[in-house]
């Protein structure tokens, strides 16, 4: 087995985080279920930006989960590669603008 911090089979595990609360946990299930079907999306738009998301928030679970259903779903490699490209420039791009932030303050700092 591959040595990672995470633990690919806990993913299977998902479901089994309704043991300490499951009535929360249920309603949390509910509505991801809900969420992931067809809408004005559909269910393979859906997989694809949950994927890039995954990449962004960087879930391994996520990214093991959604790369699987969106291969499934019949996105291509080139597909599954550009979703994480965007997710990359949003996620590179909301670093910087934070520069703005830092920016501010410096230039408060040195008058």
């Amino acid at each position: 087995m591959e040595k990672t911090y995470y633990n690919p089979d806990d993913l299977k595990k998902f479901g089994n985080i309704s043991e300490f609360e499951p009535k929360l946990a249920e309603k949390f299930f509910d509505y991801y279920q809900h969420v992931f079907k067809d809408g004005a999306l559909s269910e393979k738009e859906k997989a694809l930006i949950a994927l890039a998301v995954a990449h962004a928030v960087q879930c391994p679970y996520c990214i093991d989960a959604y790369t699987q259903e969106s291969v499934t779903k019949g996105f291509s490699e080139a597909q599954l590669m550009e979703a994480v490209h965007v997710a990359t420039a949003i996620r590179g791009g909301a670093s910087l603008v934070h520069g703005v932030q830092m920016m501010n303050k410096a230039k408060k700092i040195m008058m």
